[in-house]
Parts: C-alpha cells; structure tokens; sequence
C-alpha cells in the first residue's frame, strides 16, 4: 500500500494527475469505501487491503467529465469492467491515470460472520503485501483464525485472471485465487426440473428488498436515466404487489447488460439480503459462449459483441426452444 500511496503523492506532486481514485478507511476494519483525494494530506486516509473489493471503474464515468486526470487504482478483474466503458464510449481514457494494483483475493465479511466470527475488533492479514494465507482476527471474545481462501468472495475462487487488461503502469504482485469452475454454479441450476429451478429463484429474489445497490454497483449498468427510475410506470416502486414484480426488476436488468457483463460480481457482493444475482449474469453468459462462441466482456475495446454483430453462424431463435 505504501508504493501506491507514494506513487499518488508523486503524481499529484508533479500535476500529472488532479485527483486520486482509491479507497478510504472506513469506521471498521473491514469497510472501506471508494474515495477521492485530492492532495497529499488526504492520502493519510487511503488504504488498500483485502476488503478493497469496490470496483472502481464506474466512478471513473463522473471523473472523466472533470477537469484534469484522475489516478484510479483498478484490480485485475476491474480493467475488464474499464474497457467496457471505454467500448462504449461512457469513460474518457485520455482523462484517467490507470495503476493496476495486484489482488490476491478480496474478502467476503459475511462469510467470515457465517463462520461464527463475531465482536470483530481488528483483522490481520487482509493487507495485500501479507504473505500469510491465514487471518487472524480481534474479537471481544478473544483471537479467531481462518483461512484467507474461506473468507473470499465467491467470484475470487472462479477468477478470470491476475492480469491487467489495461493499465498506465502496475504495482503490487498478485496471486492465483481459483480453485473452483466459473460456470458450475450454473450448471448446478441448470441440471435442475423446472420446479425446483422456479422455487430456487423464488426464495432467493423474494429477499429483494429494491435498495438499487446492484444497479447503482454495476458498471454495465451506466444510463443517465435508468428504466427503473421511470415513474410512468410502477417499476420504480419499492413494494411488490405480486410475485411476479420482484423478480422483474433482476431480470430485466440482467437482460440489459447480457453480452456487456464482465462477471466482476459486484451486483451480488453489495446486495444486502446476500441474493446471488451473479448467477443471472453468469447464466447468460454461458449460453453465449456455446451458442455464439467463447467471449469475454473488456477484454479489449475492440471486439463486437456477439449480441450486436450478426453473422451467418449465428443460433437461430428456435434453439431456446429446442432447448427447454
């Protein structure tokens, strides 16, 4: 953390940058959040651990309508979402300063809470330069260990990579967090009758509580007026009068990043009731991978999406139907 900071200093020092994107400390160990910073002074409040799991690329939206550049730090999964933005014409890369900071899995505080950890007062172990694959955890009730890989995010066990797929200049090692299959989850769902496939989704979405934290999260989800903020019609309400609209809501958002979701798994990291809403995403991007072939969303900010470039080849409609 100390090499970014220093780095930051030294940018901003030398006009290179306006402004710094990162993360601030936060009242708890475990809940920093994103952060400007715009001189050395406030730098005292940045940090960069384990718990860093923001991703930061949609931030860069409103940066890049300010004046000057914008130092933002982006972790390997997070230059997918980037390029993304860039594709589609949302970020000004000319505006932003990318340093890819190394990740070696972000940690998940309601895993470590399920496993019995409570009266948390401080966590070693989550700093990035820490080699150490165990936590060791502060509480009131005396000192819990667990093993950094038991306290990750789900979407570190199926990371895509540890490579930046863009970035200005790169700080920190990382280190290979997958230890399980991106689409077995999927798989799992999929093998199931269409009753149980319904009853699955409707315990989970029935915790939907419409907070708008995996819309306002997502990066794909970028539109200056959102279809759900219309109050022309009742999408924009917060209670459901039926079964039928809470599920809408997820899955008419999933329809509109289809073929634009990154899978960087922030809808389901900030969702409070724990909804997994990754799986909507990660469903749809199984079925174009077999059906158009294999594509990953901000790997580049030139390839054409399979769901907006028509080819011969293409799976005709009546496919899904075959399907089932």
């Amino acid at each position: 953390m100390a090499q970014v900071i220093n780095r930051a200093k030294e940018l901003l020092a030398d006009g290179t940058v306006a402004r710094v994107l990162g993360w601030k400390a936060g009242d708890l160990p475990y809940n920093p959040e994103p952060a400007y910073f715009e001189t050395e002074e406030d730098l005292k409040d940045f940090v960069y651990n384990g718990f860093c799991g923001a991703n930061l690329s949609k931030y860069m939206i409103e940066a890049s309508k300010l004046n000057g550049k914008t130092m933002v730090c982006l972790k390997p999964c997070d230059t997918y979402s980037f390029n993304q933005l860039i594709k589609e014409h949302r970020v000004d890369r000319q505006k932003a300063y990318i340093v890819g900071v190394g990740c070696k899995g972000k940690l998940d505080i309601e895993r470590i809470k399920k496993q019995g950890v409570k009266g948390i007062q401080n966590i070693e172990g989550a700093e990035i330069t820490d080699e150490a694959d165990t936590l060791k955890i502060q509480t009131i009730y005396g000192e819990k260990t667990l093993a950094y890989a038991d306290a990750m995010l789900e979407r570190c066990h199926v990371c895509k990579g540890k490579d930046h797929m863009i970035f200005d200049e790169q700080i920190g090692e990382s280190k290979e967090t997958k230890d399980a299959e991106r689409f077995d989850e999927v798989a799992r769902i999929e093998a199931m009758s269409p009753e149980e496939k319904f009853a699955f989704f409707q315990s989970e979405l029935s915790k939907c509580i419409r907070c708008n934290a995996c819309r306002n999260a997502c990066p794909a989800c970028s539109c200056r007026k959102c279809v759900f903020d219309s109050n022309k019609f009742d999408s924009s309400q917060k209670a459901n009068v039926d079964s039928f609209e809470e599920k809408m809501f997820h899955i008419i958002r999933a329809f509109h990043v289809a073929g634009r979701c990154t899978d960087c798994g922030e809808c389901s990291r900030v969702c409070p009731q724990g909804i997994p809403l990754h799986l909507f995403n990660r469903k749809f991007i199984k079925d174009i991978d077999e059906l158009y072939g294999e594509y990953q969303a901000g790997a580049d900010t030139e390839s054409t999406a399979p769901l907006t470039d028509y080819t011969f080849e293409d799976a005709e409609p009546s496919i899904v139907g075959k399907r089932g």
